[in-house]
C-alpha cells in the first residue's frame, strides 16, 4: 500500500507493516497508549520490552503512520496504527478477535466481505492534528481496494465504571442500535446491558460528552452498535461493538469517508 502526501505532510509515511521491526514498533506504540496512558495489564503486556501484543498480530494487517522525524532505530517512529483483519483471513485461521466478547453470528451469516478493526491508537504528540485524518483516508483506501462491505470492531470507553457512562450507553442503545439482522450481542456470560437510563431521562448533551471521539466519528458516518457492553478488566475499558455497512452509507457519508484529497494511491 503506497501513498503520496502533500508537501506539508511529507514527514509522514502511511504503509502496511512489512517487517518484524515495523510490527514491533506498532506494538511499542500500543504499549505507550494502552499500558502507560490507559493502564492496561494482563497477558498481552510485555513490560520488559515495552510491547503490547497477542497471537492475532501475526495474521492482521497493520496500517502504520510513521513520523520520518523520529529515529527509526529506536522503534518509536510509528505514531499511529490500525489493526485490520479481513474475513477470509480470519475464517481460514484463528477467527476474529471480537469473537471472544461477542456472538458474531449475525455478521457471519450475511456472507458479505467483513473487515475487523482493532487496536487503533495514535501517539499523544499527534492527536488533534492531521495524523488521524491521514489514517482515516488510508483506511478508506484499504476498504475500497478489498471491496469491504461491513467494518466492525470493539470501541472502548476508558475505565470500567458503567454508571459513569450510563447516559452515553443508554443513548446509543436507544438511537444507534444495529438492525436486527446485523446485531451482534455480547456473550451471555459477560453481558452488560446498555439500557441503563429510562428514555425520558436521557440527556443527549450529557451522553455525547461521555462518548469517546472515535465512537462519535463512526456514528456520524452512519455506524451503529451491537447489543450489550463488555467490561474488559485487563484493558481497563468498557467495550461496545461498532459496525458500519459501507453499502448502506448515505452518499454524503460515503463521500466524506472516501475523500482522497490528502492521500492518494
Amino acid at each position: 500500500m503506497a501513498v503520496t502526501l502533500k508537501s506539508e505532510e511529507r514527514h509522514f509515511i502511511l504503509k502496511l507493516a512489512e517487517s518484524a521491526d515495523e510490527l514491533i514498533a506498532a506494538q511499542r506504540l500500543r504499549y505507550r497508549v494502552f499500558v502507560t496512558e490507559l493502564g492496561a495489564t494482563g497477558p498481552t503486556v510485555d513490560h520488559a520490552n515495552q510491547r503490547e501484543f497477542d497471537d492475532f498480530d501475526c495474521v492482521y494487517d497493520h496500517l502504520l503512520l510513521i513520523d520520518r522525524r523520529r529515529d527509526a532505530a529506536s522503534l518509536d517512529h510509528v505514531v499511529g496504527v490500525y489493526r485490520l483483519l479481513r474475513g477470509e483471513v480470519a475464517l481460514a485461521g484463528p477467527g476474529f478477535y471480537s469473537a471472544a466478547e461477542y456472538d458474531l453470528g449475525p455478521l457471519l451469516r450475511t456472507n458479505r466481505r467483513l473487515l475487523e478493526l482493532g487496536r487503533s491508537c495514535i501517539d499523544s504528540d499527534h492527536r488533534g492534528g492531521v495524523g488521524i485524518y491521514l489514517m482515516w483516508n488510508a483506511l478508506a483506501e484499504y476498504v475500497l481496494a478489498h471491496r469491504i462491505d461491513i467494518m466492525f470492531g470493539v470501541a472502548s470507553y476508558h475505565g470500567t465504571n458503567v454508571a459513569a457512562i450510563a447516559q452515553s450507553l443508554s443513548y446509543l442503545y436507544r438511537n444507534h442500535l444495529a438492525p436486527e439482522n446485523l446485531r451482534v450481542r455480547v456473550a451471555d456470560a459477560h453481558f452488560q446491558t446498555l439500557d441503563l437510563v429510562p428514555p425520558e431521562r436521557i440527556d443527549r448533551i450529557a451522553a455525547m460528552a461521555e462518548t469517546p471521539a472515535l465512537i462519535k466519528a463512526y456514528l456520524r458516518l452512519g455506524g451503529f452498535i451491537g447489543d450489550g457492553a463488555f467490561i474488559d478488566a485487563n484493558f481497563n475499558t468498557v467495550d461496545v461493538c461498532l459496525m458500519m455497512d459501507t453499502q448502506a452509507m448515505s452518499e454524503r457519508h460515503k463521500q466524506a469517508y472516501t475523500r482522497r484529497s490528502e492521500v492518494r494511491r
